[in-house]
């Protein structure tokens, strides 16, 4: 449905670009409302303007803080024009509709950096936070089916386009520019949350780069000791985390650049055996590692760790005996972390291009209901439960990605190869290294296998059970290799890939 524009408001802070914009307004007859600089700008560039005052019949006060936000502005904006209600209130108050805003916010973001760089104060950071810029913009993208928003000067050329073919827009370009909207309102937000809320990092992945946490880390958990988080910290402690939290019996898990190296389950009470399983399936790696565990560290764990003189960046649990603590803590640089709260967001976030990249978690833990048994051999009752651990610890392991566990352990793992065959030959290589015999252990793969090399592979080693998504058109084959060498396959359906 094409809507024509009859008139435009116009309230930018940066005017580069806009000229052209005007000219082609004033070209189609499009009536021109704009505040302050921005009339003043379109009035010497020879274009009729009419100023928002003349419309509310009310001055900008408080120093430009309020401009726009009033009914005759907003309700110009908001009324929908095929609503029978709002017509009928809009003539009865006399509004006049706007069906183009133009907007670009004051400069927040630039003016942060002017202030971590001590060029600017609090004050002008604070009154470059754009409130009848944000609320304009929020209010046409709200009503896209009848108004046109440009949100900000980088979508004045994708407006221009269209103004040189005429003065009409369709639901579709306004639907874009009205999603264009949110991106910028929501990026805007987070800036000046993160002025609000910021926790300045030592530096970020590097020493060279800026780092900075926006939120509140004490919602998940208290620091009892040690040196402040870095950056590199907290992707591993939340990493371990969200392992340790995938199951539900006693487990110790050693995470190192947000990948599980170590990992070990036990009974009630035996924790102590689950921490030097974990600590001997990589002692390599272990070094500069993450410890985390889903139940309370006791004096015994603490004082094998001292016992290994280990070096560890961060060990997290649920609790702590005091005289655990007090040996952890003769580690002065170790963070000391009490976890109480694991559940996290449910959506994750990350930068792409210049927008932002929005996902559900991956909170799917495998079960033996998942299991679809295609091999001619079913799996044991073992076989079964580190199966369970396999698709869990192989989920937290960067793609393409393969564990390896045995006895309730992971003996393992090969992660972040761009094959998974080569992902399988790390796995089976750090086994070898470390003394651990594969024969009777299990495998498990975060995608499906597109051929039967990785299964036969397995097979020659000694691998008894495999289990992985399934879904390939040459699932067949990898199942007749596993009936080849007597192995248990279950596929689940589920993928965990992890970029």
């Amino acid at each position: 449905m094409k809507k024509k524009i009859t008139s435009a408001l116009v309230s930018v802070f940066n005017k580069d670009g806009l000229e052209e914009i005007i000219g082609l307004l004033q070209k189609h007859n499009i009536a021109i409302i704009s505040t302050g600089g921005t009339a003043e700008f379109i009035r010497k560039l020879g274009v009729s303007v009419v100023e928002v005052e003349t419309i509310t019949n009310f001055p900008s006060v408080f120093g430009g803080r309020v401009k726009t936000l009033t009914p005759q502005i907003f309700g110009g904006i908001l009324n929908r024009r095929d609503n029978e209600s709002d017509q009928k209130e809009k003539e009865k108050y006399n509004i006049q509709d706007i069906d183009l805003v133009i907007v670009d916010l004051y400069p927040f973001e630039e003016t942060l950096k002017s202030f971590q760089d001590g060029k600017a104060s609090d004050e002008e950071v604070i009154e470059k936070i754009d409130i009848g810029g944000i609320s304009l913009i929020r209010a046409a993208a709200k009503n896209f089916n009848d108004v046109v928003i440009v949100p900000s000067k980088n979508q004045y050329a994708k407006l221009a386009e269209i103004l040189k073919n005429g003065d009409e827009t369709t639901i579709e370009e306004r639907k874009v520019f009205a999603s264009d909207a949110f991106i910028v309102t929501s990026h805007y937000d987070i800036a000046i949350s993160g002025y609000f809320n910021s926790k300045s990092l030592r530096y970020g992945e590097n020493p060279h780069q800026k780092a900075e946490f926006i939120g509140n880390l004490e919602e998940s958990f208290d620091q009892l000791h040690g040196k402040e988080l870095s950056y590199n910290n907290l992707l591993d402690t939340e990493a371990a985390i969200l392992l340790v939290n995938d199951f539900k019996i006693p487990t110790f898990a050693i995470i190192k650049h947000m990948n599980v190296c170590g990992l070990a389950t036990s009974e009630e009470g035996h924790l102590l055996e689950a921490y030097k399983k974990a600590y001997e399936a990589d002692p390599i790696s272990a070094f500069g590692g993450i410890l985390a565990t889903n139940r309370i560290i006791n004096k015994d764990i603490a004082g094998l760790i001292r016992e290994q003189k280990l070096f560890i960046e961060v060990v997290i649990a649920p609790d702590f005996e005091k005289e655990a603590l007090d040996i952890l803590m003769e580690k002065k640089d170790c963070r000391i972390l009490k976890w109480k709260n694991s559940v996290l967001s449910a959506k994750q976030m990350r930068n792409c291009f210049t927008g932002m990249l929005i996902q559900d978690r991956d909170t799917h833990i495998e079960s033996e209901e998942d299991f679809k048994v295609v091999s001619k051999r079913v799996p044991t009752k073992e076989e079964k439960a580190d199966l369970v651990m396999a698709s869990i610890a192989v989920k937290h392991l960067k793609s393409n990605s393969v564990a390896l566990i045995k006895d309730g352990r992971l003996i393992s793992m090969g992660c972040g190869q761009t094959s998974r065959v080569d992902a399988l030959n790390q796995a089976i290589e750090k086994a070898n290294k470390f003394g651990f015999s594969l024969k009777g252990s299990v495998l498990a793969s975060e995608a499906f296998f597109p051929f039967p090399d990785c299964v036969e592979i397995a097979g020659k080693t000694g691998v008894s059970a495999v289990i992985h998504p399934g879904g390939s058109k040459n699932d067949q084959a990898s199942i007749n290799m596993a009936d080849q060498y007597n192995m248990a396959m279950v596929m689940t359906g589920f993928r965990h890939f992890k970029h």
